[in-house]
């Protein structure tokens, strides 16, 4: 697996607390320089970014983010709201304590109400891993099958842990066919994201694969000045 493969399937990311929109403006510069699969942004940014980029470039963005514990009608009013300012992929947050209760039930028809909220575009549920257990995680992969979401992701960045590739393998032995996997949190090296692709992921959320991709650019251009 090339580089270019590897960046095609990662949600470029940037959540940071203190993005302004210069840190956004390049993101989406390198998300249409490295033709990364989306960008991944606060939704506060989504207008702003959808009428820089136009149609060149995904844009992606998070609701019910980090934590999960926004009611459902609001995080339906961020899904939509999201939709109308021009987010091409929503992600979101379970109700972490739900999925820890039990409640099942009521974490897949919340997943289904956002869904509804999306307008038809494409839904991730994130449903934070490390704070699961496997009997848990199993169970969230049943729930968000049965859900209408597209894509089941690991993590939010913001807990305590990240991907793992147990939980991929997990993820990808449980899930319906139809539903697909985005590892995210803590993936910093190409031989990581290939082989949380190799195991079954989708999509990567990251922004350090694109660090890597311009590390490697100045490394061949340093050689070329160092040859004339």
């Amino acid at each position: 697996m090339n580089l270019n493969d590897i960046l095609s399937k990662c949600d470029h990311t940037l959540l940071t607390q203190t993005a302004a929109w210069e840190e956004i403006k390049a993101i989406c510069d390198d998300g249409m320089k490295y033709h990364t699969a989306s960008v991944c942004i606060p939704a506060s940014f989504v207008k702003q970014a959808k009428e820089y980029v136009g149609d060149r470039l995904v844009i992606c963005t998070v609701i019910g983010f980090p934590n999960g514990y926004d009611t459902t009608a609001a995080k339906c009013f961020m899904a939509s709201d999201a939709v109308a300012n021009g987010a091409d992929e929503i992600d979101m947050v379970i109700n972490i304590g739900w999925a820890k209760e039990g409640k099942f039930e009521e974490v897949r028809r919340e997943i289904a109400d956002v869904k509804k909220a999306c307008g038809g575009k494409l839904l991730k549920v994130i449903i934070e891993t490390c704070l699961l257990t496997d009997e848990e995680k199993i169970a969230m992969c049943r729930v968000v099958s049965e859900s209408g979401a597209e894509y089941i992701k690991t993590s939010t960045g913001f807990s305590k842990g990240g991907a793992t590739f147990h939980d991929v393998e997990l993820f990808a032995a449980h899930v319906a066919p139809h539903v697909k996997i985005k590892a995210a949190g803590g993936i910093s090296s190409l031989e990581d994201a290939e082989k949380f692709l190799t195991l079954g992921a989708s999509r990567l959320g990251t922004s350090r694969i694109v660090k890597i991709a311009k590390a490697m650019e100045a490394g061949k251009t340093a050689q070329n000045d160092g040859s004339y």
